[in-house]
């Protein structure tokens, strides 16, 4: 037979790793929840009138490359419609990057709400990003928006590959 001291400590122990479970759940969903939040801040601003104008405007470039870029919007230095259009894209899915690189919203979340944005918008600045670091030595300057970039990619080969 249990005696009530033993059963008090069991009781105990048990009431212990049951809190510690709930706390642990607790603390994955407040998490979980902070980085919905989070992305969907991000995510609203590029609905933005600022951000669209400037979307639109990237978008609708019509060049190939760095060099054709220069030649019909001047340097990438100087503040142009263009340039400034192009900064504000360039940093915003940056930002977007480097929430993904510090791991604060996940790939999955990204990849439901704006891979096909990041994909186009990255295939259309990507050769103007690489000539603007080759001429101004900015070999980091965009990495995180390049980085999420590939991954998004890969993930749709992945998903390729699977199916």
């Amino acid at each position: 037979m249990v005696d009530i001291q033993t059963a008090s400590v069991v009781i105990a122990s048990a009431s212990v790793v049951a809190g510690i479970v709930y706390y642990a759940f607790q603390v994955r969903h407040q998490t979980k929840l902070r980085e919905t939040d989070l992305i969907m801040r991000v995510y609203s601003a590029l609905s933005t009138e600022e951000l669209e104008e400037a979307w639109y405007k990237v978008l609708n470039l019509g060049c190939k490359d760095y060099t054709e870029f220069v030649k019909k919007y001047g340097d990438i230095m100087s503040e142009t419609p263009e340039n400034v259009a192009l900064s504000i894209i360039a940093y915003f899915f940056e930002g977007i990057g480097v929430l993904f690189h510090r791991k604060l919203v996940s790939i999955d979340l990204i990849d439901d709400l704006m891979s096909e944005q990041i994909v186009f918008t990255w295939e259309k600045m990507g050769p103007i990003v690489e000539g603007y670091r080759k001429q101004y030595g900015f070999k980091k300057d965009l990495v995180w928006f390049e980085n999420l970039y590939n991954e998004i990619k890969k993930r749709e080969q992945e998903g390729a590959n699977d199916g």
